[in-house]
């Protein structure tokens, strides 16, 4: 991780409540685990009081965890700092995170933050004026396979380039939600030309099935 920025004191909340429904998810979370292992649970009470307040953590949300989990303060807020996913500033309407681990980099996620930045005039790590965008480079996301690719709030953008990643950031601006997965015609994460095998099911006649049947 490239360091932690905090909110500073004037953008700090004094308290955090989870909303009633909220409540009940967090409990629900904690029910999943053990007694004596609910600090397990830190992780989505995390996510949910940060979908809560905005797309960010404010210290009084990591108290309320810590308290609600009963563990110390500092180790909930060690999780929130660690993990990318978690903020513990204010973001943009839009947080853009691009993959820049190496599958995404051989493949050209040096591009994609080139375009990003071009295209929002912010370097990684910033948030455009009118604050619609906050652009980070983040680690592996999971979608190698499909690399390069950016995560833009739940949703996935894969095999992207320099153009298709501008047309999903004009969509965004546009107040349109682009369509997620694959921009280059994939199905998932199937071969970009098609199947290679198994093309056909057809058996020539009194042929054994395919494995050795008797």
């Amino acid at each position: 991780m490239s360091g932690v920025h905090i909110a500073p004191p004037e953008q700090q909340p004094k308290d955090f409540a989870f909303t009633a429904e909220n409540l009940e998810k967090a409990k629900a979370f904690i029910a999943k685990y053990p007694a004596g292992r609910q600090r397990s649970a830190t992780m989505p009470l995390l996510d949910l009081a940060q979908r809560q307040h905005g797309g960010w953590l404010p210290l009084a949300a990591i108290r309320a965890v810590a308290d609600m989990l009963s563990v110390p303060e500092i180790r909930v807020l060690e999780v929130a700092s660690f993990y990318t996913m978690y903020n513990l500033a204010p973001v943009g309407k839009h947080f853009v995170q691009v993959c820049t681990t190496t599958p995404c980099w051989l493949r050209g996620s040096e591009q994609i933050v080139a375009a990003c930045e071009k295209h929002l005039g912010i370097h990684c790590g910033e948030t455009t004026k009118d604050g619609q965008f906050t652009l980070i480079e983040v680690e592996c996301l999971g979608a190698c396979v499909n690399a390069p690719m950016m995560q833009v709030a739940d949703d996935f953008y894969e095999d992207l380039d320099a153009a298709s990643t501008v047309k999903i950031l004009e969509a965004l601006q546009r107040g349109e939600k682009p369509k997620p997965g694959p921009q280059n015609g994939r199905i998932a994460s199937a071969p970009l030309g098609g199947p290679t095998t198994l093309q056909s099911f057809n058996q020539p006649a009194g042929s054994a099935p395919a494995g050795g049947g008797e």
